[in-house]
C-alpha cells in the first residue's frame, strides 16, 4: 500500500526507511490501513489487479479476478490455437465480462481472435472499456444479459465465469465488498449456469466450444447439463488445489 501511495518501488522504501511521510500522505495511508483492517480487498484500495500477465483496473463494480479463472483462459487459448491451424473461425464471446479479465487475456494471447465482451452492468462494461484502452487490446463491448446481448450471433468459443454461489452461502461474508450480482445466483447457485448452457447450442458454430468456470462441487451437474444440451467431448479440468474448477463441451463439427 505504501509503495502505491508513494508511487515508488519496494527497493526505494528499503533505501529510504527513515524518510518521514508528508502529513497528507500520512492521513491517506492511515485511512487505507483502516479500510484494509475492515476487510476491504487490497485490489480495490489500489485500484488494480494482476491477471494472466495483465494489470487490470478494478473497482467495486466488478469482481476481483482470481487465479483460478486463469485456468479457463488457458483452456480457451489452447482451443483457439488448435483452431487457428485448422479450418475454423475465431470468434470469441466472454459472457459476464466484468473487468474484462477473460476477454482481454484471450485477446492478448490470441490477437487473431475477434473478441466480444458482454455484461448486464453498464458500470462493469465501462471498467472493461477502460482496461481495453489502457492495454491497447481492442474488443467489442456489448450490454445485456448472457446470450440475449448477442441475438442471432454465433461464436467459435464462448467462455463464462458466471455467478455460481448459492444465496446464504457462508463464504459470502468474506466477499461482502464485491458486487453480489457477480457472485450469487438463484437455484442453489445454478440458475445462470443453466441459462448459459441452455442457450449455447443456438449460439455456437459447428465445432464450437462452451467453457465454464463453476463451484468446486458443481462439476458433475454442469457435465450432465452440457450432455443433455447436446454438447459432446464434455470434460472438466482441475485447479492447482485439485478441485474441479472448469467444465466445457463442444458442438460436433458438421
Amino acid at each position: 500500500m505504501l509503495c502505491a501511495l508513494l508511487e515508488r518501488p519496494r527497493s526505494w522504501l528499503i533505501a529510504h526507511d527513515d524518510e518521514p511521510l508528508e502529513p497528507n500522505r500520512q492521513a491517506a495511508f492511515a485511512h487505507w490501513v483502516l479500510r484494509r483492517r475492515d476487510g476491504e480487498p487490497l485490489a480495490y484500495l489500489l485500484g488494480q489487479k494482476e491477471f494472466h500477465g495483465l494489470c487490470l483496473q478494478v473497482d467495486s463494480s466488478v469482481l476481483i479476478p482470481r487465479p483460478e479463472t486463469e485456468f479457463l483462459v488457458d483452456w480457451g487459448q489452447r482451443v483457439l490455437e488448435d483452431w487457428r491451424s485448422g479450418t475454423f473461425g475465431c470468434r470469441v464471446v466472454d459472457l459476464g465480462t466484468g473487468s474484462g479479465a477473460i476477454a482481454l487475456s484471450i485477446k492478448h494471447r490470441c490477437e487473431f481472435a475477434e473478441v466480444t465482451a458482454v455484461d448486464v452492468s453498464t458500470a462493469a462494461l465501462a471498467t472493461a472499456g477502460r482496461n481495453s484502452q489502457l492495454l491497447n487490446l481492442p474488443i467489442t463491448l456489448v450490454p445485456g444479459s448472457w446470450w440475449d446481448a448477442v441475438p442471432g450471433q454465433c461464436f467459435d468459443v464462448a467462455l463464462a465465469n458466471p455467478p455460481y454461489i448459492a444465496p446464504g452461502d457462508k463464504h459470502l461474508e468474506a466477499l461482502r465488498y464485491e458486487p453480489r450480482s457477480a457472485l450469487v445466483a438463484p437455484d442453489n447457485g445454478l440458475a445462470d449456469l443453466e441459462c448459459i448452457i441452455a442457450g449455447a447450442p443456438d449460439h455456437l458454430t459447428a465445432g464450437g466450444w462452451l467453457l465454464l468456470e463453476h463451484g468446486h462441487d458443481q462439476a458433475a451437474w454442469v457435465r450432465q447439463r452440457l450432455l443433455s444440451a447436446g454438447l459432446e467431448q464434455v470434460q472438466t479440468i482441475r485447479d492447482l488445489a485439485g478441485l474441479e474448477r472448469c467444465t466445457g463441451g463442444r458442438v460436433l463439427p458438421c
